[in-house]
């Protein structure tokens, strides 16, 4: 059986935990759009950004199943696990956020998961 002390120790480790899970799933939920930076190429890598436009081309890559957007100019990287369930179509407008990267030298956008892509038309 565990002693006083320990049961408050394991209490308040509960509490903890519970708090940082309820911070995370409303950070996730509600706060993106608070800390995400309109994007502009100067940014640093890992940057959270948020981006919004019309879908000029789309490109699937030679391997992995994973897609690559242009959206207004910008080159946007869709794991694959995130086109899984997306309807994409040339000329409809998104609103999507990512991290900003750098890949073979050039700038793109990361998008991370299906919630960061909103398709508007």
């Amino acid at each position: 059986m565990l002693e006083r002390q320990e049961k408050t120790a394991l209490f308040v480790l509960v509490c903890v935990v519970a708090i940082i899970l309820a911070a995370h799933l409303l950070f996730d939920a509600f706060a993106m759009p608070l800390v995400a930076a309109r994007y502009s190429g100067d940014l640093p890598d890992g940057t959270l950004v948020i981006l919004e436009g019309s879908i000029e081309e789309i490109r699937k890559t030679a391997s992995g199943g994973h897609i690559i957007l242009t959206v207004n100019g910008t080159t946007v990287f869709l794991p694959e696990n995130v086109v899984a369930t997306l309807e994409l179509h040339e000329n409809a407008s998104v609103t999507l956020y990512g991290t900003v990267e750098t890949y073979r030298g050039k700038r793109e956008v990361v998008v991370n998961s299906p919630r960061d892509i909103q398709v508007r038309g």
